[in-house]
């Protein structure tokens, strides 16, 4: 049997999903949803002794709490959280690079945690992408997510309009500079504009920390084992992608970063393979076999 308990800034997709499982006959109290904020509902699901596990998809400072909570019923933990995730486009495919902000920002407004938000590309040709990107989003269309020809929607929440104009505003006061957007859409609601920042090092706060909006970081490398060493400068690795035309090449990096998943000139989910996260992205795996098994006790029977 499980409980769901959904976000309290998106109830609707979990109340949807209880109903079709109710229309498909699942019996009464095998699925449970529960709506109701972290703090109070999260909390008491986290520290029941009834509750065998917690599987968590979010923040990872509400997965160290969650931690915290189950530890003392020594529930098992499963969480998927927080992401840095680097792009490394190789010198022989850099001209790929040109949509990667496009890519980013126009996928759920840049609040997705497996995306890549650190693009990493040669210095001596980053000016040259940088002016790529900027001429691709020209084709981003801010708008009603109910309007076909929108192509990117609004941000969660108020707060979250405030985190990235923080976020940016910390950038450009550590060196950085705004190469397009960068500030609240002028229009009604939650928008942010698709923002694209000339990043001097990993060491700036837009290429540390998780912004979960429509902002990346554009960094440059002097060479390949540079770009390694800033891909891998983080607290967290959660995905990665590597890009180049030399596939042996690109799959030697992909190796040498420490991620849970690394894509290798794809963009790959599937119900038949997992991911997760490493160091602070969590703990355990989604999907494939390895999330199931997650799911799973194993009880040793011996008979005499």
């Amino acid at each position: 049997t499980m409980i769901l308990k959904p976000s309290e800034e998106c109830p609707t997709c979990a109340a949807i999903f209880a109903e079709i499982l109710d229309a498909a006959g699942v019996p009464a109290g095998v699925f449970n949803l529960v709506q109701g904020d972290g703090p109070g509902v999260g909390v008491a699901l986290t520290v029941h002794p009834d509750v065998d596990m917690v599987s968590f998809t979010g923040s990872t400072r509400a997965g160290i709490q969650i931690a915290k909570n189950a530890a003392d019923t020594v529930k098992r933990v499963h969480q998927e959280l927080g992401g840095k995730s680097a792009q490394i486009f190789l010198p022989d495919r850099v001209e790929a690079a040109y949509t990667a902000a496009m890519g980013v920002c126009l996928a759920h407004a840049g609040q997705g945690c497996v995306l890549g938000t650190r693009i990493f590309v040669p210095q001596d040709r980053k000016a040259e992408v940088l002016e790529g990107m900027k001429a691709s989003m020209a084709y981003a269309k801010i708008g009603d997510s109910t309007d076909p020809t929108t192509t990117m929607g609004p941000v969660i929440s108020e707060a979250q309009v405030g985190r990235c104009e923080r976020y940016v505003r910390l950038a450009v006061e550590a060196g950085a500079t705004v190469v397009s957007g960068g500030k609240r859409a002028d229009r009604p609601g939650f928008f942010f504009e698709p923002t694209i920042l000339d990043v001097p090092d990993n060491k700036n706060p837009s290429a540390q920390d998780e912004i979960f909006g429509p902002v990346v970081s554009v960094i440059g490398y002097r060479d390949v084992e540079h770009a390694i060493e800033m891909a891998n400068d983080t607290s967290l690795g959660l995905s990665g992608y590597v890009f180049g035309k030399d596939a042996r090449q690109a799959l030697d990096v992909a190796k040498r970063i420490r991620t849970g998943t690394i894509n290798v000139n794809a963009f790959f989910a599937s119900a038949n393979s997992s991911s997760g996260g490493v160091k602070m992205s969590g703990i355990g795996r989604e999907r494939g076999v390895e999330g199931i098994r997650a799911f799973q006790d194993v009880q040793v029977m011996n008979l005499g």
